[in-house]
């Protein structure tokens, strides 16, 4: 007998005929011989719908507030749920997050997990009874409900899952996989059987939106193996787990894009040291992060040096006068931003022992004439900046050219 826990996001719980597809689900898997929990999210378009709400009420909401509306949205997944796996002839019992109980932070619209009590859980299951807890929300040391950030249901499960020793997370979604690339953009993309959690947690931070950041790295770090599967098919979807040297065989693992970022370019700054502290000492204050960072020395005649970044597109507009100040006070000449541009990625653990890849990566993108704005690498990583206009010409030439089209050979 496994102990399985099962997540079925919004547009698997979006309508009552679903949440009863759902249900048979939760009994099938039950009757098979394991013991079941499940994870759910709010109905599809519900927690947009409860937010539209308080911002009709007041322009700002009281995040304590927003967080007690938002999370009545996995409440009624949770009941339905589990009315449909009675209704079906199963034994149900729906626990909302301060029932388990979640014990996470006071940040509240974005909580951490603190600790999990898995006791009310495995009462329910040893009753017989499939537990249906409401994904995305927890409850802190004031008693108070808190959410867990937009794929919070994502987190919860994983989460449950490592604190109840769960044999598996299945992770049902609305795709049956995760792919190679995005399969809207190359029709080429492929399903990956397996995945590592380091290659994972690469993509999903690239830009692939399959699983959430950080149920990858609780996964990770307490080894629970996720399955990421359709739930509207019983084909067997992508494990995400711990490497073994089939997946250290692999160099390129997939391609992922993010069109989510800004660059800012400082023309001009005084090539001496202290100044690059200064200014991402500077934005670091107010709370932005940046990711790629690019030093040029424009003349040495001169003594001046350009600084290139790029931040999210969200963080720009609060960022500029900050930013702006912050190039006066260093001696920038300029700053010019440019937020059309996209982040292309390749991601693979055999990157590691394989030389060669990243000059390959140039090689592939130059043959197309798109040009490299900047660059940044880690031990399993390679990203380039490029134009937006380039988005898919750029993923299916490195798909492609990385063999990500043709599957691998079996064995």
């Amino acid at each position: 007998m496994a102990l399985i826990v099962q997540k079925f996001g919004g547009t698997s719980v979006g309508s009552i005929d679903r949440i009863r597809n759902v249900a048979k689900r939760c009994i099938a898997t039950q009757k098979a011989g394991n013991d079941v929990v499940v994870i759910v999210s709010a109905m599809s378009g519900e927690t947009n719908r409860l937010l539209a709400l308080a911002h009709e009420v007041t322009k700002v909401p009281e995040a304590r507030e927003m967080d007690a509306i938002a999370a009545t949205g996995e409440q009624v997944s949770a009941a339905l749920t589990a009315m449909a796996i009675q209704n079906e002839g199963g034994r149900a019992r729906s626990l909302l997050g301060h029932q388990v109980k979640i014990l996470t932070d006071d940040a509240f619209t974005k909580a951490r997990i603190k600790a999990i009590d898995g006791s009310k859980i495995f009462s329910t299951v040893q009753n017989g009874e499939i537990a249906v807890v409401a994904g995305f929300q927890g409850v802190d040391e004031n008693g108070d409900i808190t959410t867990l950030g937009r794929g919070g249901s994502d987190t919860s499960a994983v989460a449950v899952a490592a604190a109840i020793g769960a044999d598996a997370c299945e992770i049902f979604t609305d795709v049956d996989g995760v792919y190679t690339t995005d399969p809207n953009i190359c029709p080429t993309a492929r399903k990956i059987p397996k995945i590592s959690y380091e290659e994972m947690l690469e993509l999903a931070s690239l830009g692939a939106k399959v699983l959430q950041i950080r149920s990858v790295e609780i996964a990770m770090k307490y080894g629970v193996p996720v399955h990421v599967r359709s739930s509207f098919s019983d084909a067997e979807g992508t494990w995400v787990k711990a490497e073994d040297k089939t997946l250290e065989d692999v160099v390129v693992a997939g391609v992922a894009y993010d069109k989510s970022e800004a660059r800012v370019h400082l023309v001009g700054v005084a090539d001496k040291p202290g100044v690059v502290a200064e200014i991402f000492s500077a934005i670091a204050e107010k709370n932005i992060s940046v990711d790629m960072i690019i030093q040029n020395v424009s003349s040495s005649a001169t003594g001046q040096a350009d600084v290139t970044f790029t931040v999210a597109k969200t963080d720009l507009a609060r960022g500029k006068p900050f930013i702006e100040e912050t190039a006066k006070q260093v001696g920038a000449s300029a700053v010019r931003y440019d937020e059309d541009i996209v982040k292309v990625s390749i991601v693979g653990l055999g990157m590691r022992s394989h030389a060669g890849v990243a000059a390959k990566m140039f090689r592939i993108l130059a043959k197309e004439n798109i040009n490299i704005q900047a660059i940044s690498t880690s031990e399993i990583k390679v990203s380039c900046l490029v134009a937006a206009k380039y988005t898919e010409l750029a993923v299916r030439a490195l798909h492609d050219g990385f063999g990500l089209d043709v599957p691998p050979k079996e064995g």
